[in-house]
């Protein structure tokens, strides 16, 4: 996947170059320190993908977008978290922040992989459609906002999504925000081999069940990881979230995942 960085700062850019030297399937053709420089060399080498910094001289990262033709993959790396909304609006793959933690710009291109092996496989075989529509993968991020916060978050991450009257609530980390849709609308886009229905509230992230134990009335009891959330003084581990799964519900598992 040939790749430019671009970012004003130099050793942000050496910074992630770093990073990325691990993977192979990443090659960085070129750099640029400003965008009307970027905008050159993406003319003219034609890279797949490009990390771009929001907060450049002369122009932001969005206002260069608008003056290329053709724009590669993008995944912004930014200071920044107010900028969510707006890089969701582009269909930008990812949304780092700075200082690039490692075990992120991981996840990142684990997607980047997975969505390049998706799109070769797609090609010609149907056309492309609107992402408002097509199904949700276990790859892709959504972006939330939830009063004045902002999240863009990778579905993987997300535990459980609870009905909660008009709204569904979102678990993952430790944050709980409120998307205003439907449990029965999210479910009808919502991979079935990662995302299960345990019951009329809750909707779990099969990955993320640790332990299933018989429960009431023909029920299943599931027990989901724990989560280890980051703090200042080191790593906070809580306790997974035990869901029951319903009896309907527990036939429907057990037909799907017996062997």
């Amino acid at each position: 996947m040939r790749t430019i960085i671009i970012d004003d700062e130099r050793l942000a850019r050496e910074e992630l170059k770093k990073l990325l030297k691990d993977y192979h399937e990443i090659e960085i053709i070129d750099e640029a320190k400003n965008p009307e420089e970027a905008i050159e060399k993406i003319k003219a080498l034609k890279p797949d993908l490009i990390f771009l910094d929001i907060q450049m001289p002369g122009m932001t990262g969005f206002d260069m977008l608008k003056k290329l033709d053709e724009i590669p993959q993008v995944v912004f790396v930014t200071a920044f978290d107010d900028f969510a909304l707006k890089a969701f609006e582009v269909n930008a793959l990812d949304y780092v922040l700075k200082p690039v933690d490692p075990a992120r710009l991981d996840e990142t291109v684990k997607k980047l992989l997975n969505n390049s092996e998706a799109d070769f496989q797609s090609t010609a075989k149907a056309p492309k459609t609107d992402r408002s529509s097509r199904p949700l993968t276990i790859s892709d991020s959504i972006f939330i906002k939830d009063g004045e916060k902002c999240f863009y978050i990778s579905l993987d991450k997300v535990r459980v999504f609870e009905s909660d009257g008009n709204y569904v609530k979102v678990y993952f980390d430790k944050s709980r925000p409120l998307i205003l849709r439907s449990l029965n609308s999210l479910e009808e886009r919502l991979e079935p081999q990662h995302f299960f229905r345990a019951n009329r509230k809750f909707i779990i992230n099969l990955n993320w069940i640790q332990k299933v134990e018989n429960w009431f009335n023909g029920g299943l009891q599931v027990e989901l990881k724990p989560v280890i959330i980051k703090t200042a003084n080191g790593e906070e581990i809580r306790e997974g979230e035990k869901i029951e799964i319903s009896r309907r519900q527990a036939i429907k598992f057990k037909e799907l995942f017996s062997i």
